[in-house]
């Protein structure tokens, strides 16, 4: 009888052991540009907004089962029509957006910083189609996020807003307010009411409380936001209160998510972390994505804000925390439940590569600047081909673009290109770019009659370009571009015959492209890119495919 007992011991044992399931969890999961993350979960599902300023589409609608597998399968603003950003700088159009679903209903709220101020946008179906956006005049500030409270079928919406009486005290002073939501009608109800005062210790002078969400859990009501700014001071911060309106009191030990006493010269440094929210894992346990950045060197990056994930501990008095900052954020973090791969998801995280075979169309986590004008290109079985317009990505419109991210410190863009140039002004090739001003671009020309490849840098503040180096080419037509990433620098190659590269230039400096130089809240972008330079054109440029891999050291 003991044998047999012991025997079902070691069997079920057995058992628990084939059918144990795991996951590692690789950060970012979402690389590259992917600032100010928003996620809602209905049921197994979880689904990941995150901001794209002046580039069209706007507002990506990233799909997930595990967290770690993404499939991009829409954009809120994906019509012309809902919005457009054209005269706008990059960094400048949709700030941080907010995603939420109730009663089979999605919701999202943005801010558009120039124009169309503070809107809501609604969709059945996450892939959409998203409603037009509808203008929510009274939510003066940034960062709205609606909160749905299912016992009292209201909602609320939260945003960051000017300082009482619009006085600041000093240089970053904000408050956090609040309006009663008609989720029905989508306008706001009653008047208006400040949450908090500056930050979590007005005594302290905490600066930009921002990207506000409410979350509620045994009787209490958690308002969390971040703090500090998003830079290398940034935190996420959290209070409650019994009763939705307040009064709500901060954490003693806020922080609750932080990186900025740590070393500066640290390997392999996450910094910048904050703009968190909460959200329950498929094993059931607490976590928080939020925002933060990967410098090669100090606070210089090229890659964009990015979004990360981290598990969530409760202390015995009921408060939440990720890291208060003693300790680093790490890269890889283990689950306890099952990976779920996408079928047609492209790889977020890690090192990956792949190649966009582009005479089946654009994938869709392809960008264009400020709207998308679909004379200016086709698709065929040659590939993507652009026609050269006048603009250029100097300019505040929308020039013959096609960008995808950088989405590693160390990577590499390649494509083959078919052009013809007719005279000097037309150029097409790829970009490395990260704004209007500052960008690097491997160019096919011609001088003098004959075709050249040329390398260029732009001039910050002047809507020019400096030559830094140019070669013959053999002949006209095919020829296959490639630019390289190795952290704080760029390589610039072509290869006329096969994959037969030629170095061009090296050890371009990386952080004329980075965030720190260049200013704004964006990433860089491999760009597809043609242009007749301010004059008019006939001519065209057919890019085959654009290839991209990524090896950053630390997951090798």
């Amino acid at each position: 009888m003991k044998l047999k007992s012991a025997f079902l011991v070691f069997f079920c044992s057995l058992t628990l052991l084939v059918n144990a399931q795991s996951i590692t969890l690789v950060n970012p999961i979402m690389k590259g540009f992917y600032p100010d993350p928003s996620i809602v979960q209905v049921g197994p599902d979880y689904y990941l907004v995150n901001s794209t300023f002046s580039y069209f589409p706007g507002l990506p609608i990233l799909h997930s089962r595990d967290l770690k597998n993404w499939e991009q399968i829409g954009n809120v603003i994906d019509r012309p029509s809902q919005m457009d950003f054209m005269g706008e700088r990059l960094t400048r159009g949709l700030f941080a957006p907010g995603i939420s679903h109730y009663k089979g209903v999605f919701y999202v709220t943005c801010t558009d910083i120039d124009h169309e101020g503070n809107f809501v946008s609604t969709a059945t179906n996450p892939a959409g189609p998203w409603s037009d956006p509808v203008k929510i005049p009274e939510v003066r500030g940034i960062d709205p996020s609606i909160y749905f409270d299912e016992e009292t079928d209201k909602a609320y919406i939260i945003y960051n807003s000017d300082a009482p009486e619009n006085k600041p005290l000093y240089s970053g002073h904000r408050t956090i307010r609040m309006y009663e939501f008609d989720y029905k009608n989508l306008k706001v109800l009653g008047e208006e009411k400040q949450l908090v005062n500056g930050g979590v210790d007005l005594s302290k002078k905490p600066v930009w409380i921002e990207g506000p969400h409410i979350m509620q859990r045994n009787g209490w009501y958690y308002l969390y936001a971040a703090e500090g700014g998003t830079s290398v001071n940034h935190s996420e911060v959290i209070l409650r209160s019994k009763d939705v309106w307040g009064p709500y009191v901060p954490y003693e030990g806020n922080p609750i998510l932080t990186q900025r006493d740590l070393p500066e010269d640290r390997p392999n440094a996450i910094t910048s972390a904050g703009h968190a929210q909460f959200l329950v894992g498929p094993d059931g346990k607490d976590y928080m994505i939020y925002l933060a950045v990967r410098p090669y060197e100090g606070d210089y990056y090229n890659t964009g804000r990015e979004t990360f994930i981290a598990p969530v501990t409760w202390t015995e008095d009921g408060w939440p925390m990720a890291e208060h900052g003693e300790n680093e954020l790490k890269y890889f973090y283990e689950a306890d439940y099952k990976e779920v791969k996408l079928k047609n998801a492209l790889p977020q995280n890690g090192n990956f590569e792949y190649t966009l075979k582009l005479k089946k169309g654009l994938s869709p986590e392809m960008l264009f600047m400020r709207t998308i004008d679909k004379n200016s290109y086709a698709i065929s079985g040659k590939g993507l081909t652009l026609n050269l317009k006048p603009e250029t990505v100097m300019d505040l419109g929308n020039p013959s673009f096609v960008g995808k991210r950088q989405q590693h410190l160390y990577s590499m863009a390649e494509t083959e290109i078919d052009f013809t140039p007719g005279a000097e002004n037309e150029k097409a090739g790829l970009t490395i770019l990260q704004n209007e001003g500052h960008f690097y671009f491997l160019s096919k020309s011609v001088k003098d009659g004959q075709p050249v490849i040329e390398l260029y840098k732009s001039v910050p503040r002047q809507k020019e370009m400096e030559l830094l180096t140019s070669a013959p080419l053999l002949k006209s037509g095919k020829l296959k571009l490639r630019i390289e990433s190795f952290g704080d620098y760029y390589n610039f190659s072509f290869a006329e015959k096969g994959s037969d590269f030629k170095l061009l230039k090296d050890h371009l400096d990386a952080r004329f492209l980075s965030t720190k130089t260049a200013g704004g809240f964006i990433g860089c972008l491999y760009g597809l890119y043609g242009t007749s330079s301010g004059e008019s054109s006939t001519n065209k440029a057919t890019f085959k495919y654009l290839k991209y891999k990524g090896d950053d050291p630390v997951y090798r």
